[in-house]
């Protein structure tokens, strides 16, 4: 997410003709001097002769894909004197809107025909260039430009080919401004009114959307546990820009298409996917679920059926808001803020204390399904729900509330705990916590009291604190009292 500058250096020297390219550079940017070489030449322009050197700095940090082309090929043209600015009418000087080319940033691949093929993550460059260097030209290809147009306060440039980027340099004929995609209209959401009955289910999901809370939920087969995960995303505000930039961002570097929504992701990967996939790496580390989930939401169904290498290696993530593959030659840091959705049965064949199901399996199968998930993993969720098993009742019950007036709700508490300490109580740690979740005595007694009663740990502490905080802000109220404490803990009490 934060992607280096690299200056491309050209130079253009007397011996042998010859053409390398040089920087700890991949096999992609090797193979850019035959696509260069044609382009030059299909664009119009000489291919200079002589010993040719090119050199991306710095050279410590690897570079891949074919994004260099363009650069490469407009250094070449300046090394070689076939790019010179005319002077303006009065004979004093260039008309080439950039006094200098080093405030131009470049991005494309090149065909052999000269034209422009557009980059990858191109959000991901733009929104790099708009932090490091706001005064920046960034000139990319049509297509990948108008995604780069998004990002404010950034003037970018759409090419269509190395002549049009050639004469934009000379001040011949000057690149055109890149006119950003229409940003997307709010996508209709499954409503929560589709969820017959499950009061304390939907209350917990209220709480959770309200204070960015992760949530596990135990219960049998057809109680609604994936209908109510796959509805909290319409109860919760969506993006602002940056966040939905971020998002589509992250996207791009998996290779996803454009998925900027401005709604927040909801991500539900299969129980069989791997650590690479869950968290990110590879080779080259691409970003996992839990980045593509970030500021969104990650469901992970039938909990206890992923592997436990591949559940243990959220915990760092959750309580970082990122996570860093390291790599023997490089290491890469992506952003995973999320919220983790976790669904389980209470036992393997899912009617364990069911009032009318007979439940199949031994003591000792219950305790190896429920020890799949370890305690520590088990400390970092913040509301344990169990759901009771479905009524036939409430299919003849009236719809229950929908999602529009919870959400109205969940975006009023955001407010005031931005307006109060500028995040999410889900985020509140150390001295924040004594200083935003003051208690009354009652309060503070009983959480004391149930903490010891439940053995629970210090983190179990602090997310209890955190959920009652949350469970105030939707009352209304300023001082954390019994009732909101006692609702909290109550959350603390996992179903397995």
């Amino acid at each position: 997410m934060h992607a280096h500058a690299v200056r491309v250096e050209t130079h253009l020297g007397p011996g042998l003709p010859g053409f390398n390219v040089v920087g700890l550079v991949d096999t992609e940017v090797r193979e850019s001097r035959e696509r260069v070489r044609a382009a030059i030449i299909n664009s119009g322009f000489e291919f200079p002769a002589g010993r040719i050197t090119v050199n991306l700095s710095p050279a410590d940090i690897p570079k891949e894909s074919g994004r260099f082309d363009l650069p490469i090929a407009l250094g070449l043209l300046l090394a070689s004197g076939q790019l010179a600015a005319p002077a303006d009418e009065s004979g004093t000087g260039p008309v080439a809107p950039d006094p200098a080319l080093a405030n131009l940033v470049l991005a494309g691949e090149l065909s052999l025909t000269g034209a422009l093929v557009p980059v990858a993550a191109p959000l991901v460059i733009a929104l790099s260039v708009a932090r490091e260097a706001p005064h920046a030209t960034l000139i990319l290809p049509a297509g990948s430009a108008e995604q780069a147009a998004w990002v404010p306060g950034l003037r970018v440039l759409s090419a269509r080919s190395l002549a049009d980027v050639a004469a934009h340099a000379a001040g011949v004929c000057l690149l055109p401004d890149a006119v950003p995609k229409p940003w997307p209209d709010a996508v209709p959401m499954p409503c929560l009114s589709d969820v017959r009955g499950q009061p304390g289910a939907r209350r917990a999901l209220e709480v959770a959307a309200a204070g960015g809370h992760s949530l596990l939920m135990v219960g049998p087969p057809g109680a609604g546990k994936s209908m109510l995960a796959a509805r909290l995303p319409g109860l919760l505000p969506p993006l602002a820009r940056e966040q939905a930039l971020e998002a589509a961002a992250v996207a791009a570097m998996a290779g996803l298409p454009d998925t900027l929504t401005g709604q927040p992701p909801f991500r539900s990967p299969h129980h069989s996917a791997s650590v690479a996939a869950l968290v990110g790496g590879g080779g080259r580390p691409r970003p996992g679920e839990i980045s593509l989930a970030h500021h969104g939401v990650l469901f992970l169904d039938e909990f206890p059926e992923f592997s436990r290498r591949t559940l243990e290696a959220l915990r760092e993530p959750l309580e970082a808001g990122k996570v860093v593959i390291a790599r023997a030659l490089r290491s890469a840091q992506f952003p995973a803020r999320f919220q983790l959705v976790a669904a389980m049965n209470p036992c393997p064949c899912g009617w364990r204390g069911h009032p009318v199901r007979t439940c199949a399996c031994s003591p000792d199968q219950v305790a190896r399904y429920a020890g799949k998930i370890s305690g520590p993993l088990l400390d970092r969720i913040d509301l344990h729900v169990t759901l009771p098993p479905s009524d036939p009742e409430w299919m003849a019950a009236p719809p229950g509330e929908a999602s529009d007036p919870v959400r109205a709700r969940v975006v009023r508490c955001r407010e005031r705990q931005l307006a109060r300490q500028g995040k999410l109580n889900a985020g509140l740690a150390g001295a924040e916590l004594d200083q935003f979740c003051a208690m009354d005595p009652d309060a503070r007694g009983l959480l004391l009291q149930a903490m010891r009663r439940l053995a629970g740990s210090a983190r179990a502490l602090h997310r209890a604190l955190r959920v009652a905080r949350t469970i105030a802000d939707l009352d209304g109220a300023e001082a954390l009292a019994a009732r909101h404490v006692a609702q909290a803990v109550q959350y603390r009490r996992a179903g397995v």
